[in-house]
Formats: structure tokens, C-alpha cells, sequence
């Protein structure tokens, strides 16, 4: 048996790939079908890594991207971009003949289009994941041939005709870092359990305006909390400089614990301690928060640079586990005041904890594996 991935070259899109496959395998295990062959495909291998010791084979392929509303220069890199898509459902079609796989399973992005496209042509069974509420033109392409959809939010699924082929699956969370790490998280981030702590996530990439307002924020917030701050890798040594010199002086900024990155055991170590979260609205963020059963204040990107995050946001805000800061809205003065809003009541607090403990699916990649493996069974007869 033989499946293929293929996803945009984000956290985002790699890492629910990687749990539904690990899923699958674990499966197959106990229904004692023979281990499937995975096959990726994307522009890069996200991590090198993570595709050795989950026994997934790299495949390269190329795409180009749609730029709308960029004038003359917009329109000549469009036609660099189509000659691209077109070399790369040609790569993908010649690949894809001689792999002969039995299924093929995407979350979107730019550079699966051509995958996709070369997959109607083989007629090779497609599944697709829609983690946001607003599907991506990729997805709404593969919608229209694709034998099951998976979807995240309800939102989702009115962008389809084929009603009969969704199942609201939820968004799949790796298993190591589903689930907060308790037990001997403030031993391990040198915390104090007697004060409440706001964790923020920056993302691999960072957010340069969460990080400043919080920066300019933390002579306040340190006064009554304790902060863990992910950065982002890019921007840590500019916000660990900037918050060296507001907290030069400050006699709690050993409440303070700032990070580039956070490895999985971090990342639940963290959550563990936490009593809120503030961060962005990407899909993978919001199932991840909600499977720790965290409050959280989302501040999603700007519609004019996702078109699906503050759609992401409000959703989940809708079932009474979040609360939304649109990003035009955020200053100092109001992160502070929502932060100690929240604080200040304690039903709303534990309200919010247990309404992220029912928004998530803890079976998300138990569903989707099963479809993708029932799929490719038949395939194969």
C-alpha cells in the first residue's frame, strides 16, 4: 500500500500531516495490514528529520503562486508562476506513474496543486483536510473530485457542493504535544506556582506586533503575572535585547521566561503552567490551545494578509472559549485590560477551560487515517 502526502511548506500544514500518518500506521499495526509506504511531496522537506524517523519519502516537486492586485510586476511573476504549475503537474504525473499510489491525502497549499491536478488525470483517489473555516482555492479545486472531505471548523463546509462526502472531524494535534504536561512544569520552567502565568505563542515565525505590545506591556503584567514568551526564532534577539532594557530595573523580571523556540516537552511544559494563552488565530494553534483545555485570548492576522484567521478566531470564540483582540485594536493599554478582565473572573476562567475541552476532537486523526486507509484498501483490490 502506498499513500501520498503533499501540503503547503508551513508547521501549519506539515505537522497534521505527520499525525494522521502516524495514526494510519499505528492501524495498520493492529489490524496487521502490511506497513504502507509514504511518499511527500513538497517544495522542501519542512524537517528533515521528523521524515527519517517516521520512515517518509521526500519527493520534490515545484508550483507557482497566484498573486492577485500586484499590477504590471504581479502579472509577469504569474506567468513565471504558471509555467512553474505547469512543469510541476508534469514532474508530479510522471512521479506519481511510477509510485502508483493508492491514495492521496492533503491539507492544501500552493504547491499540492500540481500533485492534485496530475491525481485527477491517474484518477488516484483523493482526500483532503480543510483546517481553516474559509478552504483554500486548492481545496476548493480538489473539492470537486475528492472522495472524502475533512473538515475543522462548521464554517467550512457550506464551500462545498457534495455535502454526503464531509465529516467535521476537527483539526489533528500531534500526539507530543497533545495534552499539558502538569506534573513538574514550574520546577522545570523555574515558575512559581503561586502566581497566575500568561503563555504566549509567537509561532515559528513570530509576530512582530504581539511581541512589541507585550514588551511594552511586561512592566505591568509582571507586577501580578508570570510570563512565558515564544518569540519566534527570527525575531528573539531584537525582542530579548528590547525587553532587557524595559525590565533593566524591574524587580519581578525574573517573572519574565523568553524563548525562540519551543521543543515539544517545552511546549507542554508550558501549557502545563499556563493559566491563559494569547495567540494567533492559525488553525493548528487553535486545536492545539483547545486540546490543553486552556482560556485564550486570539489576536488573528489582518484580512488583509489571511484571509481565514480572524474567520478562525471568531469561530472558536463563538463557542465560549476564547476571546477575540483584532489585530487594528491591539495596544498595551488593551492586552493589559483583557488580561486582568479575565483574571478578575474566575467563572468566566473556568468556563473557558471547559468550552476548549468540548470544541476539541481528540480523534480527528483516528477518522481521518481510517478513511485514508479504507480508501487505499480498496484501491488496492
Amino acid at each position: 500500500m502506498k499513500i501520498v502526502i503533499t501540503g503547503g511548506g508551513s508547521g501549519g500544514h506539515f505537522y497534521p500531516l505527520i499525525s494522521v500518518i502516524d495514526k494510519l500506521r499505528e492501524i495498520s499495526e493492529k489490524k496487521h495490514i502490511i506497513q504502507s509506504r509514504i511518499y511527500y511531496f513538497a517544495d522542501k522537506p519542512y524537517n528533515d528529520d521528523i521524515l527519517f524517523r517516521h520512515e517518509i519519502q521526500f519527493e520534490k516537486t515545484t508550483s507557482g503562486k497566484l498573486r492577485r492586485g500586484a499590477g504590471i510586476k504581479g502579472f509577469f511573476l504569474n506567468i513565471g508562476s504558471a509555467f512553474k504549475v505547469v512543469w510541476g503537474t508534469l514532474s508530479a504525473f510522471t512521479r506519481l506513474v511510477q509510485i502508483t499510489p493508492d491514495v492521496i491525502f492533503t491539507n492544501g497549499g500552493y504547491i499540492a496543486f500540481p500533485v492534485l491536478v496530475a491525481a485527477r488525470i491517474l484518477r488516484i483517489p483523493v482526500v483532503i483536510h480543510v483546517s481553516d473555516t474559509v478552504p483554500s482555492r486548492v481545496l476548493l479545486y480538489a473539492g470537486k473530485f475528492a472522495k472524502k472531505i475533512s473538515i475543522a471548523f462548521p464554517e467550512a463546509e457550506s464551500y462545498f457542493k457534495n455535502k454526503d462526502i464531509i465529516a467535521l472531524t476537527g483539526n489533528p494535534v500531534r500526539d507530543e504535544i497533545e495534552k499539558k504536561q502538569v506534573d513538574g512544569s514550574y520546577e522545570y520552567l523555574n515558575l512559581d506556582p503561586s502566581l497566575p502565568t500568561i503563555f504566549i505563542i509567537g509561532g515559528s515565525q513570530g509576530s512582530q506586533i504581539i511581541n512589541d505590545t507585550l514588551i511594552d506591556a511586561l512592566p505591568e503584567l509582571l507586577k501580578k503575572y508570570q510570563v512565558i514568551h515564544q518569540t519566534g526564532k527570527e525575531k528573539f534577539d531584537d525582542n530579548y535585547g528590547r525587553a532587557g532594557v524595559v525590565l533593566l530595573n524591574n524587580d519581578n523580571k525574573n517573572r519574565y521566561k523568553i524563548f525562540p523556540y519551543l521543543n515539544d516537552l517545552e511546549m507542554k511544559m508550558s501549557a502545563g503552567a499556563a493559566d491563559l494563552v494569547i495567540s494567533r488565530a492559525g488553525a493548528g494553534s487553535i486545536y492545539e490551545i483547545a486540546s490543553w483545555g486552556l482560556p485564550s485570548i486570539m489576536i488573528p492576522i489582518s484580512k488583509e494578509v489571511s484571509r481565514d484567521q480572524e474567520s478562525n478566531a471568531f469561530s472558536y470564540a463563538r463557542s465560549g472559549a476564547a476571546v477575540v483582540i483584532r489585530q487594528k485594536n491591539l495596544t498595551r493599554s488593551i492586552l493589559i485590560h483583557e488580561i486582568d478582565r479575565l483574571f478578575t473572573d474566575f467563572n468566566e476562567m473556568k468556563k473557558m477551560s471547559k468550552q476548549a475541552k468540548e470544541f476539541y476532537k481528540d480523534d480527528a486523526n483516528i477518522k481521518i487515517a481510517t478513511a485514508l486507509l479504507d480508501i487505499a484498501l480498496s484501491h488496492e483490490v
